[in-house]
């Protein structure tokens, strides 16, 4: 495993928070908007799709929910697990999705990833990645 971070979940004021525990932190931050990915509802392009900060000893990941699927109370928290091979993610993703349930399926992503996410028997959300090489990514949709 590459890295275990907490993974952050806004309901449309992410870029505020990240900018306030970057100052707080002293932490680097760099933000990705859904317009970057080519999203065109006005609702949701300018929202943050993901943002990370990184300072000594801090790796946090955060994003803000579309407005149609806004984060519930008690649910702002996820675990993104950064795997080191697909056979390492599909290991985890079975295992600690035993009794739970898939929210997303591993699946290669736009953003050069293979991706998935669910929630294991203890309502607890997960996240897995894996950086896809460059010779499997799929290219950015066009704006």
């Amino acid at each position: 495993m590459k890295a275990f971070v907490p993974y952050l979940l806004f309901n449309g004021n992410c870029r505020s928070a990240v900018q306030f525990y970057a100052e707080a932190f002293g932490a680097h931050v760099h933000v990705s908007t859904y317009a970057e990915s080519g999203e065109q509802n006005p609702a949701v392009a300018p929202l943050v799709m993901h943002a990370k900060l990184t300072a000594p000893a801090l790796d946090l990941m955060a994003s803000d929910c579309p407005p149609d699927r806004a984060v519930p109370a008690g649910r702002s928290v996820a675990l993104s697990v950064d795997c080191e091979s697909p056979s390492e993610q599909d290991r985890l993703f079975a295992a600690l999705g035993d009794g739970g349930t898939v929210t997303m399926p591993l699946q290669n992503t736009f953003w050069g990833a293979r991706f998935g996410m669910l929630d294991d028997q203890f309502g607890i959300p997960w996240m897995f990645n894996y950086d896809l090489p460059a010779s499997e990514r799929s290219q950015p949709p066009s704006a």
